[in-house]
């Protein structure tokens, strides 16, 4: 798969997942990171700003992707589509680990 970047820094970022190498450091916890954004999310969870909010509701999130995930739950769309069925999910995070139980059962088909 060849991926593009729209400029220079966004590449840097991006090999950094590859590389392993995590410049940023969360300093009341001591996690890490390989982009400065991700640790600016982490930084959310001991502060509890939540700066996205939705405008139907009330509802307020602390990234933009819980937000849009939040809206699909209204709106009714569910982007990640299980490729061994016709089910579907709003979310990466709720479609990994059903997508794992197909995994499994493959696994467990296998003879010994």
């Amino acid at each position: 798969m060849t991926r593009l970047f729209q400029n220079c820094s966004n590449l840097k970022c991006h090999l950094g997942t590859h590389s392993g190498e995590k410049p940023y450091q969360c300093n009341l916890c001591g996690m890490t990171f390989s982009i400065s954004s991700k640790l600016k999310s982490h930084m959310r969870s001991h502060t509890g700003d939540k700066p996205y909010k939705r405008s139907y509701c009330d509802e307020v999130f602390s990234t933009n992707s819980h937000l849009k995930c939040h809206i699909w739950t209204h709106n009714g769309k569910k982007p990640q589509q299980c490729r061994h069925s016709n089910k579907s999910f709003t979310s990466n995070s709720h479609y990994k680990p059903y997508e794992d139980t197909h995994w499994r059962e493959t696994i467990a088909m296998q003879p010994l």
